[in-house]
């Protein structure tokens, strides 16, 4: 079968560090055409890598504006790494043109914008789908794993965390007013309130505390804490997303189970985007694999793994390191190929997609009024 012939909107760090190396080594899919404003140098040979898409791929197109990208008949799949105000704009756009589409997180800037994208999408006919590659992030696929498995019993808490100790990168929010689409929770959050949400689906009710801590006056957030709380059978479950730029500790957090049966608190980021950015390619065999200084901890009241878990006389607890299962973002193009050829089901569907980022609206307004709000 021949592959699909990908087109890339952008050609900044995301491209580069999060789509390319995962979508080159897919022989199920080919890097057919870039859309980059900037203007193909003349002499590309000398070219430092990166600077620009002509120099990498001389094989690929060149377009420098939308309209010509759209009208190009022969992409099949369009991949949106362009500025999040853009997002839906270029995502309906690509969907109209008879494109399959691939959005970089966040999805869009409001739900209404979701819900007019998904509406097309089953218009057309089309796949659409939003990249959240942090579901194949190694710490996920094992807390996934494990709550499979009822490991846990019955779920109390989970916290789930993704923090970046004073990050360069915020600076670039120097606006005092909230600008649409910035922030944490639209940066690091549409990642982890998306974990929240595929483990234990919709809340009653999102309470959050939104914060700037990066120095200056403004109403765009670098920390938050968002609470999910259930009903129903979910009655007694507490949820709690968080991010924040201060955090001067050894080791980050990443999550934190407990249940009637057992918990599990692990630290440590998933490894992918450091390794790529180390220069290590995907297809290599240790990619993703993480040491296990990094594992988490897996305490039981009863034995699950006689290889990892010992019975602790103090605690009357089987406790052990748990290996953490391979981060694989090369499975989130293997999927999205199966997905446009009709031989699975779309992983990230784009109504998930859509629900993050109510999620998003609802905890700005809990955080506005200072109470906690219905989901709606």
């Amino acid at each position: 079968m021949a592959p699909i012939n990908v087109g890339l909107m952008g050609y900044g760090f995301s491209t580069k560090c999060f789509h390319l190396p995962f979508i080159e080594p897919n022989q199920d899919l080919n890097i057919y055409a870039f859309l980059q404003r900037a203007r193909a140098p003349v002499d590309t040979i000398n070219m430092e890598t990166g600077v620009h898409c002509t120099a990498d791929y001389p094989h690929a197109k060149h377009y420098r504006t939308a309209e010509s990208f759209f009208a190009d008949p022969v992409i099949e799949l369009v991949i949106i790494c362009t500025n999040v105000e853009t997002h839906a704009e270029f995502a309906e756009q690509a969907l109209l043109a008879g494109k399959h589409v691939v959005v970089e997180k966040p999805f869009t800037v409001t739900s209404k914008e979701a819900d007019r994208l998904i509406a097309t999408a089953e218009k057309t006919g089309k796949v659409l789908t939003c990249f959240q590659n942090r579901r194949y992030d190694g710490d996920f696929r094992t807390i996934s794993h494990l709550i499979s498995k009822n490991v846990f019993g019955k779920i109390t808490e989970c916290e789930i965390h993704y923090d970046a100790d004073s990050p360069e990168w915020v600076s670039k929010w120097d606006s005092p007013g909230l600008i649409a689409g910035e922030g944490m929770l639209y940066g690091l959050g549409s990642h982890t309130l998306d974990q929240a949400l595929l483990l234990f689906g919709k809340p009653k009710t999102v309470t959050a505390f939104l914060r700037t801590l990066r120095g200056i006056p403004s109403e765009t957030d670098d920390a938050f804490t968002v609470i999910l709380q259930y009903d129903g059978n979910q009655k007694d479950l507490l949820v709690t997303i968080k991010t924040t730029i201060v955090s001067p500790m050894e080791r980050q957090m990443k999550v934190f189970v407990r249940g009637t049966e057992g918990s599990f608190l692990k630290f440590d980021e998933d490894l992918q985007a450091d390794q790529v950015m180390a220069g290590m390619l995907s297809t290599d065999a240790s990619f993703g694999i993480e040491n296990s200084s990094s594992y988490g901890l897996l305490s039981t009241v009863k034995e699950f793994d006689g290889k990892s878990q010992t019975f602790d006389n103090r605690s009357k607890k089987y406790i052990g390191k748990w290996p953490t299962m391979p981060g694989r973002y090369l499975s989130y193009y293997e999927d999205v190929v199966a997905a446009i050829r009709g031989e699975a089901e779309l992983c990230v569907k784009p109504q998930q997609a859509r629900d993050v980022i109510r999620l998003i609206e609802l905890a700005r307004e809990s955080h506005n009024k200072g109470a906690s709000v219905l989901w709606s």
